[in-house]
C-alpha cells in the first residue's frame, strides 16, 4: 500500500555520537593516541529520518529525547533536514541516548551506545502520533529501542495498510510479537550472522545464504554486506544480489541508516524491492564515499 503523499515515520532512538579518530581501535587495556574528535546528531532512527527526508519523502520521527543539551540538539538537528519531530518527546530524569564511536585509519569504526531516554518508548507515544501512523507508507524500525515499543508501532502501522521495515540492529532475540509484523528484515553482515546463525559473511554469495535462512521467518530479508553489496531473498523463493558501486571509503559510519531510509523512501514511492534496493545501494556508496564536516 502506498499513501497518496509518500511518507516515511521512523519509530526509535535517538543519539548524541562523539566520534573519536585514531590510527587504531585500541585492544583491551590498550590506549591509543587519537588525532581528533567532534560531536554528530545520531541513533539510528534520527539518521534513517533524515535520509528519508533527504530523499525527497515526508519524514516523520516518533522518539524520546531528555531535557538536557543533547535532546535539545538532537531536536533542533531533525527540525534543521525537514523531519517532522512534533512527537519526539521529552522526559525526565535520565539523559539523552548517546554513543561513542572510534575510528581507525581505514575509516572503520566500533561504538558504544548509552540508550538512555530511548528506552521510555512505549505504546503511549504510539498512540500520540496516530495520526502519522494514519496514512500509511513504510514505518521503518531498529533494536535500540524496547521490543513492546516496536511491536505497538508496527501493529499501528500494520492496522493502517502500510509496510513494516525493521533494521534488526544491533541484532537481539527478536520477539514473535514483532517478528510476525514485520514484511522486510534489513541486517548487515555481522547481524545477518548472528540471527541467521551462519559461519562468516565476507561475500555476497554468504549473504545470500544468509538470506535464504532468514527468509524462512521473515517475507523478505536483505543483507548489507559492506563492499561487496546487498543481496535479498523472499519468503517465495525469490533471490537476488547487487554487487556494490566501487569508490574510495571515506567513512562508513551511517552507510547502514542512509541505506535503509533511502530505501524506506523508496518504498514509500511504491518501487518494487530490487529498484528500492538499487537506489539505497547507490546512496550509501555516496555516503561512505564522500567527507563529511561535522
Amino acid at each position: 500500500m502506498t499513501s497518496a503523499s509518500p511518507s516515511v515515520v521512523v519509530f526509535g532512538s535517538l543519539h548524541y555520537d562523539i566520534m573519536v579518530y585514531g590510527p587504531a581501535r585500541p585492544r583491551k587495556g590498550e590506549t591509543v593516541t587519537g588525532s581528533s574528535w567532534h560531536p554528530k546528531c545520531g541513533g539510528k532512527g534520527g539518521n534513517q529520518a533524515l535520509s528519508a527526508a533527504k530523499a525527497g519523502v515526508s519524514s516523520h520521527m516518533v522518539g524520546a529525547v531528555a531535557d538536557d543539551d543533547f535532546g535539545r540538539a538532537l531536536t533542533d538537528h531533525l527540525a534543521l533536514g525537514n523531519v517532522d519531530h512534533r512527537f519526539v518527546k521529552t522526559v525526565a530524569g535520565v539523559g539523552s541516548g548517546m554513543s561513542v564511536a572510534i575510528f581507525d585509519g581505514q575509516g572503520d569504526y566500533g561504538a558504544v551506545i548509552v540508550s538512555g531516554s530511548n528506552l521510555a518508548l512505549g505504546q503511549s507515544d504510539v498512540d500520540a502520533a496516530r495520526e502519522v501512523f494514519a496514512g500509511g507508507g513504510v514505518l521503518v524500525l531498529q533494536n535500540e529501542v524496547p521490543d513492546p515499543a516496536n511491536v505497538a508501532a508496527a501493529r499501528a502501522m500494520k492496522e493502517a495498510g502500510g509496510q513494516v521495515v525493521l533494521n534488526a540492529a544491533p541484532a537481539r532475540p527478536l520477539s514473535d510479537g514483532l517478528a510476525e509484523l514485520v514484511d522486510i528484515v534489513v541486517v548487515n553482515a555481522i547481524e545477518a550472522e548472528q540471527l541467521a546463525q551462519v559461519p562468516v559473511v565476507d561475500s555476497l554469495a554468504g549473504a545470500l545464504e544468509a538470506a535464504r535462512r532468514l527468509a524462512e521467518r521473515f517475507p523478505v530479508v536483505v543483507v548489507t554486506a559492506g563492499g561487496e553489496g546487498v543481496a535479498c531473498a523472499t519468503k517465495n523463493g525469490e533471490t537476488f544480489s547487487i554487487a556494490a558501486v566501487k569508490v574510495d571509503v571515506v567513512s562508513t559510519h551511517g552507510a547502514g541508516d542512509e541505506f535503509t531510509g533511502v530505501l524506506a523512501a523508496e518504498l514509500a514511492r511504491g518501487r518494487d524491492i530490487r529498484s528500492a534496493l538499487a537506489s539505497a545501494n547507490r546512496a550509501a556508496a555516496v555516503l561512505v564515499s564522500t567527507p563529511r564536516i561535522s
